[in-house]
């Protein structure tokens, strides 16, 4: 059965009320409250945010993979920074973690399951950019990052992009790394995979050279690997991480944006950084935010 967003059947019965409040001869429409705990707010009738409130749940696409940023737990729920600032948002729209419902979502299938319906948001180290644009929208930036290589530890030969022409540079499908080494190191022999812990026993075993992604995401395979792996050179880019959702829904996107304004300001979201990414990264400088219109 295809997977619903809690918010169109919530969106139906906004409408069905609204029918009941003309009918009724009722006035001006009411504002949408919260269900399901967290702050209370008052969303206007007919927004996505009241259609979440009002099912008192909301669907969120991360990584399952990414340690530090998202990685499944022993208990079976995600854990990182990008899973406490999907439970932030939830939260305003007084939804409590229990009803967040976590749906892993890689690189190849982050605007798929946008489109789709298939997820509310996507909290999942999601890169802007223009091409990205044209089929969803991205609230923040929340974070900035840049891209990075990862080696064996007792690697020599490589220190930076400009060693890779012909070594295997392992990277992943739909990821703007593999597009960025596609396009700009065309000698590099690319090796993509679903998902980049499909990565790490190629480089073990000799397979591929390095691996390629976002410096946030590697230093958590180099905190987890023992020793074994280490991260060269400097990042290459500049990987602005964005909050997915619908191409169309501008309401939603600022609403989301205020909120990371917020949590810039009033130090939640330094908080979810140092409980989580905090404890192997540097403390990040505050992104701004860019609201920017869709042409």
């Amino acid at each position: 059965m295809m997977r619903r967003r809690a918010a169109t059947a919530a969106f139906g019965v906004a409408a069905a009320l609204a029918l009941a409040a003309c009918s009724s001869g009722e006035g001006e429409p009411e504002e949408s409250g919260t269900a399901g705990g967290g702050e209370m707010g008052e969303f206007a009738e007919g927004s996505t945010m009241a259609a979440l409130a009002d099912a008192g749940s909301i669907t969120i696409g991360t990584k399952f993979d990414q340690p530090l940023f998202g990685l499944l737990a022993p208990s079976g729920a995600p854990e990182g920074f990008d899973v406490e600032i999907g439970k932030i948002l939830a939260s305003e729209l007084g939804i409590d973690e229990g009803s967040i419902e976590w749906v892993e979502t890689v690189s190849a299938n982050r605007e798929p399951f946008i489109q789709d319906g298939t997820v509310d948001l996507v909290v999942a180290t999601y890169t802007i950019n223009d091409d990205r644009k044209e089929l969803v929208s991205f609230a923040g930036p929340y974070y900035n990052a840049g891209q990075a290589l990862m080696v064996m530890s007792d690697t020599t030969d490589i220190t930076g992009p400009d060693d890779l022409a012909g070594k295997n540079v392992c990277s992943v499908e739909g990821s703007t790394p593999a597009e960025n080494i596609a396009t700009n190191y065309p000698d590099a022999n690319l090796q993509l995979f679903g998902a980049y812990t499909d990565c790490l026993e190629p480089l073990r075993n000799g397979q591929v050279d390095v691996v390629t992604t976002d410096n946030v995401i590697l230093a958590g395979y180099v905190a987890e690997s023992d020793g074994e792996f280490m991260v060269v050179g400097e990042p290459f880019t500049e990987e602005p991480y964005g909050i997915g959702l619908a191409r169309e829904d501008t309401e939603f996107r600022m609403w989301i944006n205020d909120v990371l304004e917020e949590i810039f300001e009033d130090g939640r979201w330094l908080e979810a950084w140092n409980a989580t990414a905090g404890t192997v990264l540097p403390e990040p400088e505050v992104p701004t935010v860019d609201r920017y219109e869709i042409e």
